[in-house]
């Protein structure tokens, strides 16, 4: 099957790398236009030259109110409308809780919870008006399973996923669906510090049944999935897309990584 997003709109933030770009390849091979935003200009221009015309590019800081509000507001007047949207922009870090900078801790969920609640918020405003839509939030397993020094990060995604449930009930009746996409283990950008610590990418390997790590287009399949007609009796709930991994115990990073 192809041409399952023809004629739609999306918008992707952290669309320069990782999920958010492997997204953004599957929904132009699918027939659809998007508004790529991400705060790395560099890769969103590369992003550009891969996808061509299908895609413009917006720079964006998520926790700005104003950048998310300008993202919207691009995808209506370059390509008439906005139907898609994937909320994949985040990061995490590491600290223990005794120990943990708070200004650190804040800056993840700012970003991790507070940005996608900005972008559900401007999305939906947008798709409520028009009557239609399918909005994906990016969480993690974390939402449900704890990790020694990664508060911030499991605070943060339990926050998407709860998000995305209240979304989604306040939203379908104009609708819109909302849901999550929680993901395991992922070879992106942002987990290519464990290149540099093997113990620590195997650590996660082996905490996972299916044997090994998840690639972007393992996220990005789901997500089509939840965003085309395929998913259109899907709102409110989060698919774990992890290999099984949450059934087993998660990795204790701070033993792995010790000298």
């Amino acid at each position: 099957m192809s041409g399952r997003l023809e004629g739609r709109v999306a918008v992707i933030t952290g669309g320069a790398s990782g999920i958010g770009l492997e997204c953004a390849r599957r929904f132009v091979a699918e027939g659809a236009r998007a508004v790529l935003a991400d705060r790395n200009p560099e890769m969103l221009i590369a992003a550009q030259t891969e996808l061509g015309n299908a895609v413009v590019t917006e720079v964006i800081d998520v926790t700005s109110e104003a950048d998310v509000e300008r993202m919207v507001a691009r995808a209506v007047s370059e390509f008439g409308t906005l139907d898609t949207a994937v909320n994949a922009a985040g990061f995490g870090g590491f600290g223990m809780i005794a120990d943990h900078p708070v200004d650190e801790w804040r800056a993840v969920i700012e970003t991790d919870l507070v940005g996608v609640m900005l972008s559900v918020k401007h999305e939906a405003r947008v798709m409520r008006e028009a009557g239609r839509g399918a909005i994906v939030n990016i969480a993690s397993i974390n939402a449900r399973v704890p990790a020694e020094g990664m508060s911030a990060y499991c605070c943060a995604k339990a926050g998407v996923e709860m998000l995305t449930r209240c979304a989604a009930m306040e939203l379908g009746p104009f609708g819109v669906r909302v849901a999550g996409i929680g993901p395991g283990f992922i070879d992106t950008p942002l987990t290519a510090f464990t290149q540099v610590v093997p113990a620590i990418r195997d650590a996660y390997v082996a905490s996972t049944p299916l044997g090994r790590a998840g690639q972007p287009d393992d996220v990005a399949d789901a997500v089509l999935f939840l965003v085309s007609d395929d998913g259109r009796w899907v709102s409110g709930d989060t698919l774990f897309v992890d290999g099984a991994s949450m059934n087993k115990a998660y990795p204790e990073l701070h033993k792995v990584a010790a000298p």
